[in-house]
């Protein structure tokens, strides 16, 4: 299968996970962040009237699907290690952890939620990493418009793969729910091999734009 976008780190697959993970070697490290099947639809981009940084994508009822059970299984079997955002969603697939690592968002007191949980096969004990997440409010990447609806920050991914490194090596990483490439822009930044996948071409436009970048601003 041809790239959609490739340079000495990353490569980007246009295409269904299913389909092209059989294709592909096995990796050490699968960081991913699936849909969770929560889609809440909003009908504009505005927050007390004012345009808000948060991406609008009025077609997320069309992707935001929950995988099956045999989907997530195929995914965390690619790699030796495994971290899933959204694990708690789909424990019932995936089974119980041990050691789930937690993404506190500082949110305050607010509608929003206090943080994420991520399931992964190779924490023996919780971790938490605390890191502000909350419109403008944001530790990194401020002022900077989010360009997908679910979108987490580089510095979250890059955690996750300095985590694994301490259980293992993750040299060579895999996001088959690739989204806007932030896994693999973590992944350039530490030097390490990355290989994304996504099934809206919108999507591998914007994370190949990324990618290409130098330096991602912070």
């Amino acid at each position: 299968m041809t790239p959609y976008y490739q340079d000495d780190y990353a490569t980007i697959f246009h295409g269904d996970c299913r389909e092209i993970l059989p294709t592909l070697d096995r990796v050490d490290l699968v960081l991913t962040d699936p849909p969770y099947g929560i889609f809440k639809r909003v009908d504009d981009g505005k927050m007390f009237g004012k345009d808000t940084i948060y991406s609008i994508d009025k077609s997320a009822s069309q992707w935001d699907k929950r995988p099956d059970t045999q989907t997530l299984l195929d995914v965390i079997h690619a790699g030796t290690m495994w971290v899933v955002w959204g694990g708690n969603y789909m424990a019932a697939s995936l089974g119980e952890c041990r050691g789930p690592m937690i993404w506190n968002k500082k949110t305050g007191d607010n509608g929003y939620a206090d943080g994420e949980c991520a399931w992964n096969n190779f924490q023996s004990t919780l971790r938490i990493y605390d890191h502000q997440w909350c419109g403008a409010f944001k530790d990194s990447e401020r002022g900077q418009r989010a360009v997908h609806p679910t979108q987490k920050p580089v510095e979250l991914m890059r955690w996750c793969i300095v985590q694994a490194d301490k259980k293992g090596v993750a040299n060579t990483i895999l996001d088959p729910f690739m989204g806007s490439g932030t896994t693999l822009r973590a992944a350039k930044d530490l030097q390490r091999k990355a290989i994304g996948i996504e099934i809206e071409e919108k999507y591998c436009e914007i994370a190949a734009r990324r990618l290409a970048q130098e330096v991602l601003p912070l």
